[in-house]
């Protein structure tokens, strides 16, 4: 009986952790100040640049849930598509995006605004 309750309050628990997971949705701030903003659904989310040279130009489509997410990442200044990565622990934006199978790669950190 015991058993079972205590299974039960660890299933809820982890069920509740995956819920409450960081979201890539929101705005984010780029290390040279531009803003950005991922909105979406379904686990498709978009990126927008709100702010600067590039503004309403899409930065690229992430896929994923629970503060991980997979995609493509739109270099605007160099007009080049990369493969992407996103992680958000907290209000930090991890962001990265490779070329040749991951041996070239180019990152930085977001904060959410």
């Amino acid at each position: 009986m015991y058993r079972i309750a205590i299974a039960a309050a660890a299933a809820t628990l982890m069920m509740a952790g995956a819920a409450l997971a960081d979201p890539i949705e929101g705005t984010w701030k780029r290390p040279n100040g531009t803003l950005i903003k991922y909105a979406g659904s379904g686990g498709n989310f978009c990126g927008t640049v709100l702010t600067g040279e590039f503004k309403g130009q899409s930065i690229g489509c992430m896929k994923g849930a629970d503060g991980s997410y997979k995609g493509k990442v739109n270099k605007l200044d160099e007009k080049k598509t990369y493969n992407g990565k996103a992680s958000v622990k907290g209000n930090t934006l991890s962001l990265s995006g490779c070329v040749l199978g991951g041996v070239i790669c180019k990152s930085e950190s977001l904060t959410r605004q």
